[in-house]
């Protein structure tokens, strides 16, 4: 673990000669849609309530107040993360964030 630590460490973070800088704009563009992708509620949270609950009116179909309480959240513990997550990264650096981040994003799409 300790090799993992010292590849992903804040020293590494300094660029040497001959970087090819070009492949950062695009690592944080990826970056920028995963944190944005909670701002996708508005898009989702009807088909959401019309996939889980409104099919043919019926008394006991799911409002969108129902499912207000998914964004909220997601926005709280977006907060926290940052706030957490932030100070982790002024002691570690952007890299061991950056890859404990993906795994925690994307390891929810792999366990369905």
């Amino acid at each position: 673990m300790s090799g993992l630590m010292a590849m992903l460490g804040k020293e590494r973070i300094i660029a040497k000669p001959g970087f090819n800088r070009w492949l950062v704009p695009p690592a944080s563009i990826a970056i920028h849609l995963c944190i944005g992708s909670v701002y996708a509620w508005s898009i989702f949270n009807t088909p959401l309530v019309k996939e889980y609950g409104v099919v043919a009116g019926a008394a006991d179909d799911w409002s969108l107040s129902s499912v207000v309480w998914i964004f909220s959240t997601a926005i709280v513990f977006l907060g926290l993360a940052a706030a957490i997550g932030g100070k982790w990264l002024e002691k570690v650096g952007p890299r061991a964030v950056g890859v404990l981040a993906a795994c925690c994003w994307g390891g929810r799409f792999f366990n369905r």
